[in-house]
């Protein structure tokens, strides 16, 4: 399933797009057209990164109606007036327009005069997907998702893919390594579903754990603003038992909490699971639109065997149904299938809801054209390298 989030551009051959920068009601009012574009281009997002510049554009024609639009966050590179832009998980056009040229033209031309000496983006559509039962299969040592015969491969991202490789750019990280978003993401379909197939959809061992929670007295609710410590201190603990580190601080938690509320009540919710008074675990969610996100998931080292994090998820796929979403979103997962690697956990884990592994089409780079831009892409990526 490829989510286009764009209006449908029109066919004209000779129909040119324009970029410019845009107002936040103008920005808004065409965000409001496209439900199923990412938090990450929401103008919220701007806010919780509110170390990098800030910019919203929109390609429009001779009209002047709003085709397309993204928002860039530009890092300053030290020392220099030259920024690296970034749209993340965008921008939101129509990736399945094969006259790709007017799209990315005239943006690298805005980007450009804004003082970019290279860009990154991240396009939509998905790669390749695997459902559970095929990614089940295929576990053995040494091996790759990449290594399975995917389940389907999207052929609007598969184009997109060479089209940006045949103008020069380079994707992302690697095998593993998404860079700043991750590669391999895990959703479970949600559009067309009932509560009853969603239970269905789980596997026996999540039905069981779910079920032993709520024998156990488990209690599932919607936390505050002020429980944002103690979430904090159960993701420090997570962090330390699964051996990762995101590197953000409670102060990022609390300013990310507060302006996407602030944006829209609800988009982002903080997830208790509470056992004889404690809070054992805390997950939080975002929406937008016809998407949720589970973001990041916390818990206690401790009374594991009343299962809080199932609970925790039944409860908010079950919330994310009752709000219209098309998928629930948990974000990343290891591309490994070897069960004796230690990060296969979290994939065995999020493989018993019954979604799939999808392949997103990544994050691609360019540098501006010039040997000055390229000499200082270089640069930043070495300087990125050292922090």
């Amino acid at each position: 399933m490829c989510a286009l989030l764009v209006t449908p551009a029109r066919q004209d051959q000779d129909h040119e797009l324009r970029v410019r920068t845009l107002s936040l009601p103008e920005y808004q009012s065409f965000l409001c057209r496209t439900p199923a574009a990412s938090f990450l281009q929401h103008p919220s997002w701007a806010r919780v990164k509110d170390l990098w510049r800030s910019e919203m554009v929109g390609w429009h024609c001779s009209g002047g109606e709003i085709e397309g639009a993204g928002l860039v966050l530009y890092r300053q590179f030290p020392g220099t007036r030259k920024y690296f832009a970034y749209l993340p998980e965008g921008p939101v056009a129509d990736w399945s327009d094969p006259r790709l040229d007017r799209w990315l033209d005239p943006l690298m031309r805005h980007l450009r005069a804004a003082g970019a000496f290279a860009v990154r983006i991240g396009p939509s559509p998905a790669y390749r997907r695997w459902d559970a039962a095929t990614a089940k299969a295929g576990t053995g040592t040494g091996r790759q998702i990449s290594d399975v015969l995917a389940t389907e491969v999207d052929p609007v991202g598969a184009a997109l893919a060479d089209r940006l490789r045949t103008r020069g750019w380079k994707r992302c990280g690697g095998e593993d390594d998404g860079d700043a978003q991750p590669r391999h993401v895990f959703r479970v379909p949600l559009a067309g579903r009932t509560l009853d197939e969603l239970w269905s959809g789980l596997n026996q061992e999540w039905r069981r754990n779910v079920r032993k929670a709520g024998k156990a007295g488990v209690e599932t609710v919607l936390g505050t603003s002020a429980d944002l410590p103690e979430f904090y201190r159960l993701l420090r603990i997570t962090e330390e038992r699964d051996g990762f580190r995101l590197g953000r601080s409670l102060a990022y938690y609390e300013q990310q909490y507060r302006v996407l509320n602030e944006e829209q009540p609800g988009r982002m919710r903080l997830y208790l699971a509470v056992h004889r008074g404690e809070i054992l675990a805390a997950h939080t969610m975002i929406s937008t639109g016809s998407r949720v996100w589970y973001q990041t998931g916390a818990s206690a080292d401790h009374r594991r065997e009343v299962r809080p994090s199932n609970a925790l998820q039944w409860r908010m796929m079950r919330d994310a149904h009752a709000l219209g979403a098309d998928e629930y979103d948990m974000r990343g997962v290891p591309s490994t299938l070897d069960p004796d690697e230690r990060s296969f956990g979290l994939l065995r884990w999020k493989l018993g809801t019954g979604g799939q592994v999808v392949e997103t089409l990544g994050e691609w780079e360019i540098p501006m054209d010039g040997v000055a831009n390229t000499a200082l892409y270089k640069a930043f990526q070495a300087y990125l390298a050292r922090r």
